[in-house]
C-alpha cells in the first residue's frame, strides 16, 4: 500500500524539496502540506495520511511539539515523524512525550529520512543514532535511582518475552508461531503490558524497549 504523508514546515522550499524526494519514492505519496501547527492537524484531519512528517519549530504559529501532542490526541492512527534541526536530548524528551513515533534530524542523508517514514508507518518507533545514546543514558540513570526496575518487575517471564518481540517488529501472528500461542494468548499478553507499564500504543512499548537498552541502531 501507498504510504500518505503530509509535509509540515515553514519554510517553502523545503516542503518542495521533501516533497520531491518522497513522491520519488514508488510507495509513497504527498497528500498535503502545511506551514504551521494548526494548519498540519486540520489538513491531517481532512487528507487522513499515515504519516505527518512535522517540523519542530515553525513560528509564528502553532509549533510541531503542540501539534503533535494535538494531532495524537485526536486522531491516535496516525504516525508523527517530527524532522528538527535540534540535536538535543531536551528536544527528544519533549517530543516522545506528545506522542511523535520517530525523531531525526534534517541533517540527516535522504535514505535514513526515506527509511524513518517506512518504519513509524509500520507502527515501530525511529529514533536517529545520535537520541538512542541520550535514551539509553537516561535509563540507565532511572535505573541507578530505583526508578524502572520496580515497572519491569511486574512482568511475568513469558510477558517479558513478548514485550521484546514486540520491540524487535514481530507482528502478533510471528509472535504466535514463535512461542507456539494463539494470537488470541499474545494480544492478552500485549494488553497486559501495556496496563501495567500504562502505555497506550506500540510505539510507547518500542520506546520502552529503547529505554531498557533491547534495541541495537546501526
Amino acid at each position: 500500500m501507498t504510504i500518505r504523508v503530509l509535509i509540515a514546515d515553514d519554510h517553502a522550499i523545503v516542503r518542495s524539496g521533501l516533497g520531491m524526494l518522497i513522491n520519488a519514492q514508488e510507495d509513497m505519496e504527498v497528500v498535503g502540506y502545511a506551514a504551521d501547527g494548526k494548519e498540519a492537524c486540520e489538513k491531517a484531519w481532512e487528507v487522513k495520511p499515515n504519516v505527518v512528517l512535522m517540523d519542530l519549530s515553525m513560528p509564528p504559529g502553532e509549533n510541531g511539539l503542540t501539534a503533535t501532542a494535538r494531532l495524537k490526541e485526536t486522531a491516535p492512527d496516525i504516525q508523527v515523524l517530527v524532522l528538527t534541526m535540534h540535536d538535543d536530548e531536551e528536544y527528544l524528551f519533549r517530543v516522545l512525550q506528545a506522542g511523535a513515533a520517530g525523531y531525526i534530524l534534517k541533517s540527516a542523508p535522504d535514505l535514513d529520512l526515506i527509511t524513518a517514514i517506512r518504519s513509524v508507518n509500520r507502527g515501530m518507533a525511529y529514533l536517529y543514532p545520535s537520541a538512542t545514546k541520550s535514551l539509553i543514558e537516561e535509563f540507565l540513570q532511572m535505573v541507578k535511582n530505583g526508578e524502572e526496575q520496580a515497572k519491569y518487575d511486574i512482568l511475568t517471564d513469558r510477558e517479558k518475552e513478548v514485550l521484546v518481540l514486540i520491540a524487535k517488529g514481530f507482528s502478533n501472528k510471528e509472535i504466535a508461531e514463535q512461542l507456539t500461542v494463539s494470537v488470541k494468548t499474545v494480544e492478552s499478553h500485549k494488553a497486559h503490558i501495556m496496563e501495567k507499564l500504562h502505555l497506550r500504543t506500540r510505539p510507547d512499548l518500542v520506546r520502552y524497549a529503547i529505554k531498557k537498552g533491547w534495541l541495537d541502531f546501526e
